[in-house]
């Protein structure tokens, strides 16, 4: 219906103010419009006037969201702490018909959480003059209380007919955005994914050091701080350092640039605070724009609005990590790119680029049965393709439970042992897109080339819900590039659901802890059978081997100051919820920890057991031909100056990141595949076989 212009030669918006409209959008004079065409609406965002209050200090974050026909085609920057804001901001938009108003939705930004309503407003597009500039003065409500006074926003606009040979090149750019991503004017207005179809032009790699004499927020003089990072709607946050004012975090997140002048990094550092809403320790920004690209930059940041200050390490490199295309241009159809790209992870290029590990395609090509989300019995579906922190997605089809996409999506693969996640939504408007589907497929299971017909399952992969997939996935990567990078840190996603507390979650959980504590009572048993004489020959074996092994253990008990102010009763009862989905997580974290080391020996992924089995093997040898002591000796001069060669390298164990890579019975049966309905007959297509 519309999409938006980015092109600053055609968005000159004169500043002449001929006549006013008022807040409901009727003119003075009324002007006969042309019949139905393109239309190029020219925005200017000036100002706003007495805007509510919606932060504690009794100001606002304010920024603007322009929306027509329930999608979003324009959104100002923030301005921080102001209830008469000045944007001056200039927006150019392509219309088809003037029937749909225009929408202007303010908001109040909060880091972290959800952002604050502040007032909307409508303009009726069919009442403004056409070539002639009008300033527009719109006062804000909220429909749930129509008496609140909200403020004004001030705008100028200027609409304009397309036609003729201009209306010709309009339509052409308009084919142009849509074969580069038909989704880069729309918002995917996700609870958890807040995040438009661009291509992104570069990476920033930020190193979270430390803190430096923050705020004590804790009675006892101290703090547990941790930090969230904001680049639009990208979002990471620390871990929580306990009892410090000096805390070292050693942390590092990627971040995608979405523009080439950069943006800014909404840095804030808070103290977490257990059964209570935590407090706000000091904010900082860094400017993407002013640093240069391709080299490593150490800032200490001062804590506004706080004390104390924190250091870290900003790295911007240029990437060409994705694409997407139409499936008639494959860029795999061509036999010499083919072979260029398997030249380019060929065994003998081991030490050339080694965060590069392989290339990923995916071909999404159709669905077939999709469940009905509308009252009409048909979807709008489309499709959200996601490799880690790498998410791309397709066009929607209006009005069709059987959508054919046929979209090419490439990826750059930097961990072999990612999973490849598809969900298909349904588009809802103005509202959060409905989940119609997901699967989740490791990359060390794909075979190539392979049209295949993969049934959606529901959010938790646990059970199928209705409908099916065909992908078609080939998967290039260069086999030690990926072994070494398992023994590094995994990457983080920045998009993750809160844990929450869940009884069902719990007893799984619980259960699974038990299998494993029985798995180590069985072998306790079977050690002390060995002392009993069950089996002689056992125990002759056990008693050579078996020597004295010394054990000190020692516990310490440390408590802490309790307040002597009484909790309320919701406070505790957030502070139960809390230590509850701890113990939930904890015992997570532990079941896994064990299954993970079963599945390591009985072979659930194959790839993973033989780099332990290669590993045991040069282990052994190297300890055949040095002695231990030497190994014992470069080992531990490597550990003292560690710091001194790399002062911010981050600490890492390779075998707990060796672990973390090998899937826990969980996600073994949220990767398993399910067998399509035999109502579903796929037809399977062996081409492009790359491996």
């Amino acid at each position: 219906m519309l999409d938006s212009c980015k092109l600053k030669s055609a968005c000159n918006l004169p500043f002449i103010c001929n006549k006013k409209i008022n807040t409901a959008g009727t003119s003075n004079a009324e002007v006969p419009l042309a019949d139905p065409g393109m239309y190029q609406l020219d925005i200017t965002l000036r100002r706003g006037q007495s805007l509510a209050a919606r932060d504690r200090g009794g100001t606002s974050d304010p920024y603007v969201k322009f929306k027509i026909g329930g999608k979003e085609v324009f959104r100002s920057k923030i301005i921080h702490k102001n209830l008469n804001p000045v944007w001056e901001e200039k927006a150019c938009i392509l219309v088809d018909h003037l029937r749909e108003p225009l929408y202007i939705k303010v908001f109040d930004y909060d880091f972290g959480l959800q952002d604050d309503f502040m007032g909307s407003a409508f303009l009726d597009l069919t009442q403004l003059e056409l070539n002639r500039p009008t300033d527009v003065t719109l006062t804000l409500k909220d429909p749930h209380y129509p008496d609140h006074d909200l403020g004004i926003i001030l705008l100028s606009v200027i609409l304009t007919p397309k036609e003729g040979e201009s209306r010709d090149v309009t339509m052409l750019m308009r084919k142009s955005w849509k074969r580069s991503s038909k989704f880069q004017t729309q918002s995917l207005r996700l609870s958890d994914l807040h995040r438009k179809s661009h291509l992104w032009r570069g990476i920033v790699s930020i190193t979270l050091i430390e803190g430096r004499d923050l705020k004590a927020m804790d009675s006892n003089g101290l703090s547990d701080p941790y930090v969230k990072f904001r680049l639009g709607h990208q979002k990471y946050k620390s871990k929580i350092m306990p009892k410090t004012l000096n805390p070292q975090w050693r942390e590092q997140f990627d971040f995608h640039l979405y523009e080439e002048r950069g943006g800014i990094i909404d840095i804030t550092a808070w103290d977490k605070d257990a059964g209570k809403r935590d407090d706000f320790i000091g904010r900082c920004q860094v400017d993407l724009s002013a640093l240069s690209r391709e080299q490593t930059h150490k800032l200490e940041l001062e804590l506004e609005e706080g004390e104390g200050h924190l250091v870290l390490l900003v790295t911007l490199t240029a990437s060409a990590t994705v694409s997407i295309s139409d499936l008639s241009i494959n860029s795999l159809e061509d036999q010499k790119e083919r072979e260029e790209i398997l030249k380019r992870y060929s065994p003998l290029r081991i030490f050339h680029n080694l965060k590069d590990v392989g290339f990923l395609q995916v071909k999404v090509i159709r669905a077939e049965g999709l469940m009905a989300a509308d009252v009409t019995g048909k979807s709008d579906p489309f499709c959200v393709v996601e490799l880690n922190n790498d998410r791309l997605l397709t066009h929607t089809v209006y009005k069709n439970l059987n959508p054919e996409w046929n979209k090419v999506f490439t990826f750059n693969i930097k961990d072999i042992h990612s999973v490849l996640e598809v969900t298909v939504y349904d588009e809802d408007r103005d509202r959060s897109a409905d989940f119609l589907g997901k699967v989740a497929i490791p990359l060390l299971s794909i075979q190539n080339g392979e049209q295949k017909a993969y049934v959606l399952k529901n959010k938790q992969l646990t059970g199928p819900t209705k409908g099916v997939i065909y992908l078609e996935i080939d998967v290039i990567f260069n086999a030690v590039k990926a072994s070494l990078r398992t023994l590094i840190p995994k990457e983080q996603k920045y998009i993750e659901e809160e844990n929450r507390l869940s009884k069902q979650l719990l007893l799984r959980n619980f259960i699974r802890m038990k299998r494993c504590v029985m798995v180590l009572v069985n072998a306790a048993y079977y050690v002390n059978s060995c002392f009993d004489w069950d089996s002689p020959p056992r125990s002759l074996a056990a008693f050579v081997v078996v020597e004295d092994i010394l054990e000190d253990e020692e516990e310490e008990d440390d408590k802490d100051d309790k307040d002597s102010e009484k909790k309320g009763f919701i406070n505790k009862i957030y502070a139960i919820q809390e230590v509850c989905v701890s113990v939930q997580n904890i015992l997570d974290e532990v079941a896994s920890f064990g299954e993970r080391i079963k599945n390591t020996f009985n072979w659930t992924v194959p790839f993973l057991s033989w780099l332990a089995i290669v590993a045991l093997c040069v282990f052994t040898v190297i300890l055949y031909c040095i002695p231990l002591r030497y190994i014992v000796l470069v080992w531990g001069i490597n550990k003292f100056t560690k710091k001194l060669r790399s002062p911010y390298a981050i600490d890492n164990n390779e075998l707990l990141d060796f672990l973390s890579r090998v899937p826990s019975d969980v996600q073994v049966v949220q990767y398993q595949e399910l067998k399509p309905d035999p109502s579903h007959s796929p037809y399977k297509r062996k081409k492009n076989n790359l491996g």
